[in-house]
């Protein structure tokens, strides 16, 4: 069969992914007017770029300032001349699984991007590769950085953090990290550090980002299954300074003691403490309102506002909550939350489910009887229930009720729909049931 011109441009495509493409190719292809031909919305529009000529695509590729280019089987840059002309005005960059596995490579792409701010390279294959500091100086503009899924050294993430002076958010997930190295110099500008999903189990590894990064306001921690916080109170306070947020879903904490560390972070208004094992034992509303009594200075919590009136009733309920502990098991919130409040009493234990059964005496003619009612019946069904009690067939009675409290004031109230509920009466134990047999 005779191969069309498509057929094999999409095959000659498919074979460049196996084998690598560069950025340019990609670029060009994805970019194209016959695949893009209209972009609107604020920030996106057409963009032509003006200098000399000389580049076959120069009036025919419409970028946007966000360029997504994942899994596209990009392993090298391309033309730089060509990328410096088109990516003049790009900010954000995704190039998330591809073949990319030399530095140098990526940084002519990013040394050619003047304005980028936001660049992700996760689940590229750049763990075995070394990153000097030649190559780290074309990322100098970059903020927002991922890396993902790479597997890359403590010695190319510090490289990194030496050689960007702006760098606010560091992503380094899933990157088997079980130990931190240390730095010879900090990071200050860093402030959102997101490293979930690794095998930071000692807090002597963790403690170690309070000397990297200085002034960091928020640590995602969450599926590192760290066991406990073993610093004391006056070395996490200079620890972590500017900590606001910190999320440790997943994690190994089983000591109310670790929650009650989080209180020496002085700046800290926001936890995430989903999945740990000492809160699997209690149920949702005991969880949420144990964390909040523990953590007065908390606004948020599991993304969830802690409003004033919540954090009064979750601290009452610490109080009542350890009421029968033994002195010397009381925690040291405990006796804040009693100089607060006071001593409080139990909650009366009051049963607000509604009634299923009611005892109330049948009148009929001159025959009384004591009978057990179901309240989630009908008035039809109450007829059944009471033909053996009065000997009448149901399409020969007629049903009354009379409250006992106000019968006086408003006398009987007939039964006269039969798919009515009893429990709409508010039939209650000593209430009355008046059958009187329809006239012939």
């Amino acid at each position: 069969a005779a191969v069309t011109d498509g057929e094999a441009m999409w095959e000659g495509a498919t074979e460049a992914v196996v084998e690598g493409r560069t950025f340019m190719q990609v670029l060009s292809e994805k970019y194209s007017p016959e695949n893009f031909p209209y972009r609107r919305g604020p920030g996106i529009g057409v963009v032509v770029p003006a200098g000399p000529q000389g580049s076959p695509m120069k009036d025919r590729l419409n970028l946007p300032s966000v360029l997504v280019l994942n899994k596209c089987g990009i392993s090298s840059a391309g033309d730089q001349g060509e990328i410096a002309a088109f990516c003049a005005h790009v900010v954000e960059l995704d190039l998330s699984d591809n073949k990319l596995q030399d530095w140098h490579e990526i940084g002519k792409i990013v040394s050619n991007i003047p304005n980028l701010d936001f660049l992700n390279l996760s689940s590229n294959p750049l763990s075995e590769v070394a990153l000097d500091l030649s190559c780290a100086e074309a990322f100098v503009r970059v903020r927002r950085l991922v890396l993902n899924n790479t597997r890359v050294s403590w010695d190319t993430v510090h490289t990194f953090t030496h050689q960007i002076p702006e760098l606010e958010q560091l992503f380094l997930c899933l990157n088997e990290y079980e130990t931190v190295s240390p730095s010879a110099a900090p990071c200050p500008s860093l402030r959102l550090l997101h490293i979930t999903d690794n095998n930071l189990q000692d807090w002597n590894e963790v403690r170690k980002f309070g000397v990297l990064f200085p002034s960091l306001e928020n640590l995602v921690l969450a599926n590192n299954n760290l066991t406990s916080i073993q610093d004391s109170g006056d070395t996490l306070c200079r620890l972590f300074p500017c900590l606001r947020s910190i999320n440790l879903h997943n994690s190994g904490l089983n000591s109310w003691e670790d929650i009650e560390k989080l209180n020496f972070f002085p700046k800290l208004e926001e936890v995430r403490l989903q999945g740990i094992p000492l809160l699997q034992t209690y149920t949702n509303t005991e969880r949420r309102s144990l964390i909040i009594a523990q953590l007065p200075s908390v606004s948020m919590l599991n993304g969830s506002v802690v409003t004033d009136g919540e954090r009064e009733d979750a601290e009452r309920f610490f109080i009542r909550y350890h009421l029968d502990y033994p002195e010397e098991q009381l925690p040291y919130r405990y006796h804040c939350l009693v100089t607060k409040y006071g001593k409080l009493a139990p909650l009366a234990d009051i049963d607000l489910r509604p009634r299923c059964h009611a005892k109330v005496e049948v009148h009929c003619e001159d025959k009384v009887e004591l009978v057990s009612i179901r309240l989630d019946q009908t008035v039809a069904e109450l007829k059944k229930q009471l033909r053996r009690v009065v000997q009448l067939s149901t399409g020969n009675m007629r049903l009354y009720y009379i409250d006992k409290d106000v019968a006086c004031a408003f006398g009987p109230e007939e039964m006269k729909y039969s798919s009515r509920a009893l429990h709409s009466y508010s039939i209650r134990d000593g209430d009355e049931i008046l059958v009187v047999p329809k006239s012939k």
